[in-house]
């Protein structure tokens, strides 16, 4: 029976069926070094205390009825004063939208200023850009990063291709990356696009920005989040931040996102997030708001938090640099923010032990699955070119103590390509 065309179209996520594959290895009982998830392992990183106590009080205050669509006032009062105090900038409560978590923002905000056939720009690798463009009806128009970089877009790569584009799609610190915007590499875009939006005719749709900072809060010491308003105040009115709980606070199951924005672009947001009920529930509203009421508490969580994962990314990157002392020829870029790390692994054009060669990611996944036992996700997931050998690994779900063993048993695994080890 036939579906809508975009239905039709539209497939499962590969890192959801990568997901599948672990946990039937796992359920199996084999032992499986799992760096896959974008999430956090709550038994290792729960949600700041204050705020679990607040959640459980709200609920057994019974505040289970509408929040309302632009999100409870004290919760927008509160990321406004969240975002002042954290990067220097001002958005008033009515030009904060709430909603359940931040996938629903990001999804309103294309359609607040994306038509069918409109051009969306946005780097590879990136986080389901591709989609967003998919179920718009837009034209996507990937354009390739590089290790020289960062793997993060520069103004020139992008130039080309702003010309006639509805949105020019961000994010920083980037999934699948972990890396950070340098300052004049994020105004030189800036700038840009304030260039274009003043060439362009009066009446004509602006180019628009969404910026996904998801992970800011989560940048570590000696590596600074320029925000773009400051660095550029003319982009003001013509980018949308995405933003929520889900990562900077471990709270991806609790559902509070939060976008920022010029009042005529939130407007536009809320009124979609209103239609499709994506509003996140009120007693985790009313409880952030009360969490987001005293800020040394949130710094504090938010510096131990930061600790941890930083210490844990860095283990792997200084384990990757011995294996590349050691003659193996692997890279790393040095951890900056969230929960991810950029590595390369070399395994295209390898033989196996068993004879086959490994002639893309797909095949180079499926080794390091079922022979190596370990779960990363290849930058082909994110837009790459199916010749990538770069990956992201993600701490969400670490331990810290099973760091040295994956180690170990990846290299081990690389040793016996092309028959190096009997």
């Amino acid at each position: 029976m036939r579906l809508s065309r975009i239905a039709e179209q539209t497939s499962t996520p590969p890192i959801l069926m990568v997901a599948a594959r672990i946990n039937e290895k796992i359920a199996r009982g084999e032992q499986f070094f799992n760096f896959t998830v974008g999430d956090f392992d709550p038994c290792i990183y729960p949600i700041p205390g204050e705020l679990t106590e607040a959640v459980i009080g709200q609920y057994r205050d019974h505040q289970t009825n509408y929040p309302g669509a632009p999100g409870l006032e004290p919760l927008r009062q509160g990321v406004s004063r969240l975002i002042e105090h954290a990067a220097s900038v001002n958005y008033d409560a009515d030009e904060i939208q709430i909603s359940s978590g931040s996938r629903p923002l990001i999804y309103a905000m294309y359609r607040s200023v994306v038509d069918p056939g409109d051009k969306v720009v946005y780097p590879v690798p990136s986080w389901m850009n591709d989609a967003y463009c998919h179920l718009c009806g837009a034209v996507g128009v990937p354009v390739d990063t590089s290790a020289s970089n960062n793997f993060m877009p520069t103004a020139e790569a992008l130039e080309p291709h702003l010309g006639d584009a509805a949105m020019l799609a961000l994010c920083s610190p980037q999934n699948p990356t972990g890396t950070v915007f340098k300052r004049d590499q994020l105004k030189d875009i800036c700038d840009l696009v304030v260039a274009e939006n003043k060439r362009r005719p009066a009446g004509s749709k602006p180019l628009y920005v969404m910026f996904d900072q998801v992970y800011w809060l989560l940048t570590f010491d000696g590596i600074e989040y320029p925000h773009p308003v400051n660095l550029c105040p003319d982009i003001r009115d013509f980018v949308l931040f995405a933003d929520g709980l889900s990562k900077s606070f471990a709270g991806t199951g609790v559902r509070v996102g939060w976008a920022s924005g010029p009042r005529h672009l939130i407007k536009s947001v809320s009124d979609i997030i209103a239609y499709v009920g994506a509003w996140a529930p009120k007693p985790e509203q009313r409880a952030v708001a009360q969490y987001l009421d005293d800020l040394n508490q949130v710094d504090a969580f938010l510096n131990g938090f930061r600790h941890r994962l930083s210490q844990r990314l860095t283990t792997i990157h200084e384990g990757f640099e011995a294996m590349k002392t050691r003659g193996l020829d692997v890279e790393a870029i040095s951890p900056m923010a969230g929960i991810y790390l950029t590595v390369r692994i070399p395994l295209l054009g390898k033989r196996t032990s068993k004879g086959q060669v490994l002639n893309s990611s797909n095949d180079a996944l499926d080794y390091l699955l079922d022979e190596a036992r370990v779960g990363v996700i290849p930058f082909s997931f994110f837009g790459a070119s199916d010749q990538s050998e770069w990956y992201r690994i993600s701490v969400g779900t670490c331990d810290e103590s099973v760091i040295p063993e994956f180690l170990n048993n990846l290299e081990t695994s690389l040793d016996r390509l092309d028959g190096r080890l009997e």
